[in-house]
């Protein structure tokens, strides 16, 4: 059995319609959602939320959140789904729809460490601060003209912490201070060994530098890595254009009658 799709780019040639044999793991920001002028003006449908749930359902719990936003602030954000979810680029797992995330992987990042990144702010209008607790992320996206000033002051202060124990990562006109430890990759890893998730075989979608990692790990579990929006990474399987094409695509795939044999 296969799925037809005229939404994917370069798409996968065969999908098995029992999905409770994929775990379907979703970045959010730039992935599922559009990106927006602000972290907190993204919009979330009614109708993907019923595609989530319908999801959820049909790979019987098999679906997951990979994002660096909290897993309060997305289930918030999509409320009132409280998927499994990986958050803080890796901080926070919570393997089951609904529980209580486990224990931090990290704790949160220093407050005085914060205040000197805040200051990049001073820089002039459009700089937006999103303190995501075991991250801080500096957005430019409504002052795109202001990147090497914020990329080279957030250098000098990364590499003042002689210790390594911090790292920046770039993104779509927003800059990310967290610490080293865990990723996005090291956070699958873990929660693939996780019912319902283990032994199945990983449906990774995601578009940004964060979400590399999980590229590069894929092969281990012989998953299939979707990227969105770009072209240049040979280990990627199959590609969307735009967030909207993945939605279209989960929509259609979350129907029980959305295949068909070829």
């Amino acid at each position: 059995m296969s799925y037809r799709t005229t939404v994917m780019l370069n798409p996968i040639s065969s999908l098995s319609d029992a999905l409770n044999q994929y775990a379907i793991l979703l970045d959010v920001d730039g992935t599922i959602l559009d990106l927006a002028p602000t972290p907190r003006e993204v919009f979330v449908s009614h109708s993907l939320r019923e595609t989530l749930a319908r999801l959820w359902k049909r790979t019987e719990g098999g679906i997951a959140f990979v994002s660096g936003r909290p897993v309060s602030e997305l289930d918030l954000i999509f409320s009132p789904l409280q998927l499994p979810t990986i958050g803080g680029h890796g901080a926070e797992l919570r393997t089951i729809a609904g529980a209580t995330p486990s224990a931090p992987r990290l704790p949160p990042l220093d407050p005085a460490l914060k205040r000197q990144f805040a200051a990049i702010a001073e820089a002039g209008p459009g700089i937006i601060l999103e303190d995501k607790g075991y991250s801080l992320a500096l957005h430019y996206r409504l002052a795109p003209e202001k990147e090497d000033v914020v990329r080279a002051a957030a250098a000098n202060i990364c590499s003042a912490a002689s210790d390594g124990s911090i790292e920046l990562l770039p993104g779509k006109l927003v800059l990310e201070v967290k610490q080293t430890g865990v990723t996005k990759a090291t956070a699958v890893r873990e929660l693939m060994t996780y019912s319902p998730f283990a032994q199945r075989r990983p449906i990774f979608i995601g578009d940004d530098v964060t979400d590399l990692g999980v590229f590069d790990i894929l092969p281990d579990f012989d998953g299939i890595g979707i990227i969105v929006g770009r072209r240049d990474v040979p280990t990627a399987n199959a590609y969307f254009e735009r967030p909207a094409d993945v939605r279209r695509w989960l929509e259609q795939i979350s129907r029980d009658d959305a295949f068909a044999k070829s």
